[in-house]
């Protein structure tokens, strides 16, 4: 009986785990659980910009330029050309002419012009076709289907469309993305002509000044907001990062104490965890201390509930993960665990030959 009396001292006298300790249903705010957000339950329509404007030339483009020149023979002339860096693009015959910034149908009009104003022509007739638009390769990396380099067409380089084009996010994705610019000047902003409503806004996104510079995104509030238009330059590399879950620990008197998986698609309440741990190792074990730490602070705080409690529904709170549960020692459940030990050792030693 000494070894009791000391036993149940020791539970009685224990110092507590937490300096503060609340009932599970007296939680302040900042205690209430934050399980991390499915990636599957963000809208990521959210993050799709207004229609751009597929036929506006740009820098790099491949246009196939016809021209003809004798209406009363038809003669039709074809060649492919390319537009500078500076957006001028070398016409047969005619020179250099501006077209970049400008729809087809506008930069048609604009060769047309400059042949009659150098005398090249009276009264051409020339049509722009798009061979091919200038790509931007992205890569993309982290918690993607296909990561690797994706080539998208420069004028819906956006970030929605690169994770499209690498198969979308795996489950193990978290919500925040890292767009990092590796090119210092990040391209010359080219404005449209007016009538041609904002069609290169991804020339004019803030990454930085000057160097390589990182955006950091997070596509929950991204795809809520709907505010910024979050497109990419040639050679952006886009990093989705996985996703850091920290695991449920479950200690205490129960049968498998250990970590437990936080789930990523749907909550984890304490008597799942408890069932998940093989239940309790005490019959009479009832009381329970969920350690938690708040965000922003290194102390973790006690929230104290019951099994009882908690099957009746009031104390089956719900968990988030880095969650410490605790099933407690108590006076009886010392008390216990001692007259189970001494039945078992005394029926031990009674058997003949033990």
């Amino acid at each position: 009986m000494a070894g009791l009396a000391v036993a149940l001292a020791a539970v009685l006298l224990a110092p507590g785990c937490a300096e503060r300790v609340y009932r599970a249903n007296r939680l302040p705010a900042e205690l209430v659980a934050r399980p991390p957000v499915p990636i599957d339950t963000i809208n990521l329509s959210g993050l799709a910009d207004p229609p751009l404007q597929t036929d506006v030339v740009c820098p790099g483009d491949v246009l196939d330029i016809a021209m003809v020149t004798d209406f009363s023979k038809l003669t039709t002339s074809v060649a492919p050309a390319r537009v500078a860096a500076d957006g001028s693009v070398e016409v047969p015959l005619v020179g250099r002419v501006q077209v970049a910034g400008m729809e087809l149908e506008q930069a048609e009009q604009v060769v047309a012009a400059e042949a009659r104003v150098r005398g090249i022509f009276r009264n051409p007739s020339i049509t722009l076709t798009m061979r091919q638009p200038r790509t931007n390769r992205i890569t993309v990396v982290g918690a993607v289907q296909e990561p690797g380099v994706q080539e998208l067409p420069r004028m819906s380089s956006t970030l929605l469309a690169a994770l499209v084009a690498a198969g979308g996010l795996t489950k193990e994705a978290g919500p925040d993305v890292e767009i990092r610019r590796t090119k210092s000047d990040g391209g010359a902003p080219i404005r449209l002509s007016p009538g041609a409503e904002g069609a290169l806004l991804s020339h004019e996104q803030p990454l930085g000044l000057a160097g390589p510079s990182v955006l950091h995104v997070n596509l929950a509030t991204a795809a809520r907001d709907r505010k910024t238009p979050y497109l990419l330059e040639d050679g952006d590399v886009v990093h989705v990062i996985k996703r850091d879950v920290p695991p449920v620990s479950v200690i205490g008197l129960v049968q498998k104490p250990g970590e437990l998986e936080y789930p990523l698609n749907r909550p984890l309440y304490f008597l799942d965890a408890l069932a998940m741990a093989g239940g309790t190792s005490s019959p009479v074990a009832d009381k329970v201390l969920i350690l938690r730490r708040p965000a922003g602070q290194k102390d973790a705080v006690g929230i104290e509930v019951t099994i009882q409690n908690a099957k009746r529904g009031s104390d089956n709170i719900e968990l988030q993960p880095g969650d410490t549960v605790s099933v407690e020692r108590t006076p009886a459940t010392v008390v216990v665990d001692t007259l189970q030990t001494f039945f078992r050792v005394g029926f031990t030693s009674a058997l003949p030959g033990l």
